[in-house]
């Protein structure tokens, strides 16, 4: 048997074992090495801990566990909850501003958390029984709090940007700086749209009535949001300020920013033993998820182009008409179909390593690829069966509302993310102004 045959099964393998329900890291290492050992004998086992131990010693994936401390940190001080209260009262006058306070709250959610799920969830159980109480159609409000959550994925401090980052061999704060106004580009977007949908469609999104605004004093709300809003948004400033203008390294703004975060708690009055406790250990538990995927991958990578597959894929793109456009958007499409069946970790070490040195080749500007990649990404959290946003939503909706519902609902901002990116592609200047502007 050709190494090449191998290599083929070697993929049908990893996605058979998928689609059975074997977790994806057991899937990773057992594909690489069981194809690797029929590939090269021993002789793969050799060079795996050497492989390994690049990851574990890696300078730049120390940011994970203090990224994931802070975002876990604000989550657990409920600073959704008191955002959600002003940013909802501040904006409410317009119709559709209760979907465009979710909105500016995902925003600000995703550039000091970053965690999908504790987003959608608190969203969920704070605004969508209110939002169905003031008459926003069932299915808009969902998609809206699910859009919304997803945002932390491309806002910086963003996880898959500092994995990109590793994988592309680009600075972290490049990337950071990249992505920054695709992510903005793309809530305005939303906002946009509801926006759009006050003015035709008013019934789906109306106003929050007269008394409810008038429970609050125009003094007493300006007063709130200082208090509420400039906190995190000091701590978002300080951090990725840092890091963006060469300050410090993403590893020393992260320590910062779970510094800050639970300053930002202690200030809430939030800051307990037990908040700190359960704080701990959720980090410990992503961080270990996160890396031990990682680890996994490594195996997977070093069999897949042991065994030629890098080359069966080059040969393959060779046949795309088109060029290289044709064979970015190949990956595109590539990206967004297995984000319906698998987790975007898995699509960062599995699908990009793979097509990456063609591009590298062809002198594709890799900053913007990779931010190409993250706006991508953003739809593997909505597309069913498996977007995790539909889940965690799933999980907090009332009765009423339907999986269908929810399904329905997400359709339209599925359909502004890939609009997002035919953006970003047809203006690389999207990506690539602020790292220029700022010397990266």
């Amino acid at each position: 048997m050709t190494l090449e045959i191998l290599a083929t099964l070697m993929l049908v393998a990893f996605f058979v074992l998928l689609l059975v329900g074997i977790p994806v890291g057991l899937t990773l290492a057992t594909t690489g090495v069981v194809f690797g050992y029929l590939g090269f004998g021993l002789t793969l086992f050799n060079l795996l801990p050497h492989r390994i131990f690049g990851v574990v010693t890696n300078y730049t994936l120390l940011a994970i566990p203090l990224f994931v401390f802070m975002g876990v940190m604000l989550e657990k001080s409920r600073l959704a909850e008191e955002l959600m209260d002003v940013i909802g009262l501040a904006s409410g006058r317009l119709r559709g501003g209760l979907g465009i306070g979710i909105v500016l709250v995902g925003v600000l959610m995703g550039a000091t958390t970053g965690i999908v799920g504790a987003t959608v969830v608190t969203l969920g159980l704070l605004t969508l029984p209110g939002m169905l109480k003031r008459g926003y159609d069932k299915g808009l409000a969902c998609g809206i709090i699910c859009a919304s959550g997803t945002l932390g994925q491309i806002i910086p401090p963003s996880l898959i940007l500092i994995l990109l980052a590793d994988i592309t061999n680009q600075s972290v704060g490049t990337l950071f700086a990249a992505a920054m106004v695709p992510g903005l580009l793309l809530s305005a977007i939303y906002i946009l749209y509801l926006l759009i949908l006050g003015m035709v469609k008013p019934e789906m999104v109306p106003a929050l009535p007269p008394e409810e605004r008038a429970a609050i004093s125009t003094a007493q709300l300006a007063g709130k949001v200082v208090r509420v809003v400039a906190p995190p948004i000091g701590l978002v400033i300080a951090v990725l300020g840092s890091i963006v203008a060469g300050i410090a390294a993403p590893s020393e703004a992260a320590a910062m920013g779970a510094l800050g975060s639970i300053v930002v708690a202690a200030i809430g009055r939030r800051l307990t033993l037990n908040v700190l406790r359960e704080t701990c250990r959720a980090t410990t538990r992503i961080s270990a998820m996160v890396l031990f995927i990682l680890i996994c991958a490594q195996a997977f990578s070093l069999a897949f182009r042991g065994l030629h597959g890098e080359a069966l894929v080059q040969d393959a793109f060779r046949l795309l008409p088109g060029g290289i456009d044709a064979a970015i958007w190949f990956l595109m499409l590539l990206i967004f179909v297995l984000g319906f069946f698998i987790e975007w970790i898995e699509i960062s070490y599995i699908a990009v390593p793979l097509f990456l040195p063609i591009f590298i080749h062809a002198n594709v500007d890799l900053v913007w690829l990779a931010t190409l990649i993250c706006v991508n990404l953003q739809t593997s959290f909505l597309t069913p069966p498996f977007g995790w946003s539909l889940f965690f939503l799933r999980g907090v909706a009332p009765p009423e509302v339907t999986t269908n519902d929810i399904y329905r609902g997400i359709i339209p901002f599925v359909g502004m993310q890939v609009l997002a990116l035919i953006l970003v592609f047809a203006f690389p200047g999207l990506a690539t102004w602020l790292p220029k502007a700022i010397g990266w």
